[in-house]
């Protein structure tokens, strides 16, 4: 019998502004010049309230919490090209997507400091709570496109994740099921080099995250995720074939986180100075000031302005959240299930009887 070829591939990695802030002209999404600096002045505000979270948890007034820093691109890139009626489904590291999605940095500063009310996000958002659990919400994702879909609505599903998730048996199910019922999903994996403290290189053979996309019969693409335009043009693209057509895509941006992966993790001990100062000269933030400098748009008192404006947006934030009533302990029934099952309205009542006794 002969020997005939049956698949053959290849992976596009997209890129449209570089380091030095000079863009592809033939790839420069339509933006206009006012959502342009609204992208920057978002990501100015997701950098100084990340900044802001963490001296808090150094003070012990927040608790355990991931930092975003040098994942602002890919984030907010990704949740600019959202429609309101679309659904998100974040991990536990998706800040700049939440802020832009409408979500407040009272209620943020509230769900990490274990206040389980932050964690009640309103309804007309269509966004879910942060999950904690590493790729568990995929399958969710893919459940509410499937939803969608049965209902009608011409809308589009966009979950996050990080590429350790990608080890995971949730990521294979979502994948597969995803293709196989069609549903209009868009997986956007953030691949910021680390699973912890696991390197890319020892949590899979694969070059690329975006090529695992072919095993399921969908689209795979990867793209520089400190690259704000990039990633805004190819989800953009991505969410519509979603809703015209109820086409998953796998999105890869190419990362770097340049914190800690939590605020209990020490980085130092699995990774070099040398390679967090490369991957800072790529800073998504410093390179959309330098595109925004040459087109005339930002100079150095409009830049100090942004600034100024986020520090004090912040500030207004964390006195609103440390002026918020301490939640009492009947709230850590709440906020589970859209109504509360006999069972805990029962237990419910009993711990509260046992600290009336107490009294």
């Amino acid at each position: 019998m002969p020997v005939r070829s049956l698949v053959s591939y290849s992976i596009d990695r997209v890129e449209v502004l570089d380091p030095q802030g000079v863009v592809d002209e033939a790839l420069m999404p339509d933006l206009d010049p006012g959502e342009i600096m609204r992208l920057y002045e978002h990501m100015v505000l997701t950098r100084r309230f990340d900044e802001r979270m963490f001296k808090l948890q150094r003070q012990g007034r927040l608790g355990t919490f991931a930092r975003v820093a040098g994942q602002e691109g890919a984030q907010v890139g990704a949740a600019f090209a959202l429609r309101p009626d679309d659904w998100l489904v974040p991990a536990f590291r998706e800040t700049g997507a939440l802020l832009w999605r409408g979500l407040s940095m009272t209620q943020i500063l509230q769900y990490w400091s274990g206040d389980e009310r932050g964690g009640a996000f309103p309804k007309e958002l269509r966004t879910l709570p942060v999950a904690i659990p590493v790729g568990t919400h995929m399958l969710h994702a893919v459940g509410i496109a499937w939803a969608m879909k049965q209902a009608g609505e011409q809308v589009a599903v966009l979950t996050f994740f990080g590429e350790g998730a990608t080890s995971e048996g949730d990521f294979s199910e979502a994948m597969n099921m995803a293709s196989v019922f069609n549903v209009p999903v868009v997986f956007f994996c953030q691949n910021n080099q680390y699973a912890i403290s696991v390197p890319y290189t020892k949590q899979t053979a694969s070059p690329t995250v975006a090529q695992k996309a072919l095993a399921y019969g969908m689209f795979g693409v990867q793209v520089d995720g400190n690259d704000v335009f990039a990633v805004y043009r190819v989800t953009k693209e991505a969410l519509e074939r979603a809703r015209t057509g109820s086409e998953p895509t796998l999105i890869e941006a190419h990362t770097y986180r340049v914190t800690d992966h939590t605020t209990s993790d020490d980085a130092r001990r699995y990774r070099t100075d040398e390679e967090v100062g490369l991957w800072r000269g790529r800073d998504p933030i410093e390179r959309l000031a330098r595109y925004l400098k040459t087109q005339g748009s930002l100079d150095e008192a409009g830049e100090a302005g942004i600034l100024a404006d986020a520090d004090q947006k912040v500030a207004e934030a964390v006195a609103a959240f440390e002026a918020i009533p301490p939640p009492g302990p009947e709230e850590i029934f709440k906020h589970v299930f859209a109504e509360m099952p006999p069972q805990l309205v029962e237990q419910q009542a009993a711990l509260m009887a046992r600290l009336a006794r107490r009294r």
